[in-house]
């Protein structure tokens, strides 16, 4: 065990790893800072623990030797390393967790055996944990930071009144970052032990706890997450080995964000900020690969430039631009949907060619693709002066380069079948499926609904939003055959391995050659809905930076992804 060590300056962004500030003989117990919930109010920040808090006496005031010797008994220490603790102590601060950033958590064996004990600036405190392991939704959720470029930037008014300091703690991602003016609510709680002028404790004093008067804080933010759902998937993705990637789940009804799982995992204690742990890779665009096929097939078919019967011949050579199809010696006479099916390159770098770029840009504009789709809104909503997005961090994506000179046909080619500068998110992907079932009607999706006072009163709610294109949407005609071209998919295609599952499910596979660090990699994805009768859940899995040649993870984890989900109706 050790003290909660002071944050060191440095130039990147700092950590506060359990959100805790001290200022001179105080210390925060409960920073008084907003919770978050799911959409059942099951808390997804917040516990509360007893805790050991040690104050700064006067060397030789703390107590007789067997007081100490208890006390290091009863923590499991040594007496030298409990005294040398002690002896250094130049602020108010806890003990730790073994191998933790955080308080340790007493239990009630201890908090019986430590009423025998008085030594002078030891003290239980209530202490309000912020991030609960095994820290669900983590990037989603975010983090709080000290960040002091931040807060003269953002925060210059708050700076200026001093209301916040540079090294106050703040948002520094995820939602935490985005609600930040509203979830750092009336001010802490704070426990002040009382010493003279010489470091002597004042008798009679002792610990003094001090708290907002204002009832209605701290806020509740209650999101559309679902805690049961969450902890399922995050923990079925960890045992099938998902290191790099994401998933989401979307309420096909509602758009609601049900669940959205990024990894690398997230310890919101131990951030470090350049890491890649750190960023949501649910919100972030990368390659698609084949399921971008579904966009080009929507273009086709609004364009007029093919139909679902027509016949292609797949050699495995396209002729030009280098481009293979993935399977030796091709598909051979085969139509525009079971192209689909078999995810057939050279049926999709044909009728590519056929369209515009401006054809297949709006044509993925029109189902979110090449724009940010989470819940935003551009004016005030509440308290919150707009404009305000919920997922802050969430990326656009592209279909083609800006600086691109000119599109030739071996650029429509290869975007055609989701190569070269195309990049799609996995949130962006999930709403697209849900935009095809509901024909091409497009919503933003939601990841909180409401925010409360303390009270249970309503301080400001987010309705659920259309998403519409200023160039209309597809057509439901085209919606249906996409459906059907994605059952084919699980029927015939490339999603046979997911057929036999609780519910019956369609979608798209895709495979996207990337390059990481010179080497050769690929991103796997299936994006996909169920059950087919009355669909559900859209679903979007990313397995990022897997090994060329190895079976697609992302169509496994889709089927026991929506197992998961049925299982728990």
């Amino acid at each position: 065990m050790e003290l909660w060590p002071r944050t060191q300056s440095g130039s990147k962004t700092q950590v506060a790893r359990q959100a805790v500030e001290q200022r001179d003989s105080e210390l925060i117990i409960d920073a008084g800072r907003g919770e978050f919930v799911d959409r059942n109010g099951i808390p997804l920040t917040g516990q509360s623990i007893e805790a050991l808090a040690l104050f700064p006496v006067q060397a030789g005031q703390r107590g007789g030797a067997e007081q100490i010797s208890r006390l290091a008994s009863i923590l499991d220490v040594s007496v030298q390393q409990l005294q040398s603790r002690l002896t250094e102590l130049k602020e108010p601060g806890y003990w730790l967790e073994a191998g933790s950033t955080h308080p340790l958590a007493l239990t009630e064996r201890q908090l019986e055996a430590l009423k025998t004990v008085h030594i002078n600036g030891v003290r239980v405190v209530p202490y309000r944990l912020r991030y609960m392991a095994p820290y669900l939704a983590s990037q989603t959720i975010g983090y709080i930071s000290q960040h002091p470029e931040r807060i003269k930037t953002a925060y210059g008014h708050e700076y200026a009144i001093g209301e916040l300091k540079l090294n106050s703690v703040i948002g520094g991602a995820g939602l935490e970052r985005s609600l930040d003016r509203l979830l750092r609510g009336d001010g802490g709680t704070t426990a002040s032990y009382y010493t003279d002028a010489s470091g002597q404790p004042l008798q009679g004093l002792d610990v003094r706890v001090a708290a907002p008067v204002n009832r209605l804080y701290p806020l509740q933010v209650i999101t559309t997450l679902d805690a049961g759902l969450q902890a399922a998937v995050e923990q079925y993705a960890d045992r099938s080995g998902l290191k790099e990637g994401a998933i989401v789940v979307l309420d096909m009804a509602t758009r609601d964000i049900v669940t959205m799982v990024s990894r690398p995992r997230l310890n919101p204690e131990q951030v470090d900020a350049a890491g890649s742990a750190a960023a949501n890779h649910a919100i972030r665009a990368v390659e698609p690969g084949s399921i971008f096929k579904l966009v080009t097939e929507a273009a086709a078919l609004e364009a007029g430039v093919s139909m679902p019967s027509e016949t292609f011949h797949c050699s495995g050579e396209y002729g030009r631009y280098g481009l293979s199809d993935w399977k030796a010696g091709g598909h051979g006479e085969l139509t525009l949907r079971e192209g689909l099916a078999k995810s057939c390159n050279i049926v999709f770098a044909t009728i590519a060619e056929r369209l515009t770029a401006r054809q297949l840009a709006d044509t993925a504009f029109r189902l979110g693709i090449g724009r940010q789709v989470g819940w935003h809104s551009e004016q005030s909503v509440g308290p919150l002066a707009g404009p305000i997005r919920l997922l802050e961090e969430e990326e656009a994506g592209r279909i083609f380069d800006r600086k691109q000179a000119s599109v030739d046909g071996g650029v429509m080619a290869q975007t055609g079948i989701g190569q070269r500068d195309v990049r799609i998110s996995p949130l962006q992907a999930a709403n697209m499926i849900a935009t095809i079932v509901n024909m091409g009607h497009v919503a933003e999706p939601r990841i909180v609904s409401e925010i409360r006072y303390a009270n249970g009163q309503r301080l400001v709610s987010f309705p659920p939003h259309e998403a519409a294109s200023p160039i209309g949407r597809i057509s439901p005609a085209a919606a249906r055959e996409l459906m059907d071209g994605m059952q084919l998919v699980v029927k015939v295609g490339t999603g046979r391995s997911i057929q036999n599952g609780v519910w019956d499910a369609a979608g798209k596979s895709g495979t996207a050659e990337v390059t990481r660090s010179g080497v050769d990699r690929v991103n796997q994805w299936f994006i996909g809905y169920g059950p087919l009768k009355f669909p559900k859940y859209a679903i979007a899995v990313l397995a990022e930076n897997r090994t060329p040649n190895t079976a697609n993870e992302a169509t496994k984890l889709f089927r026991a992804i929506l197992d998961i989900a049925a299982k728990k109706q």
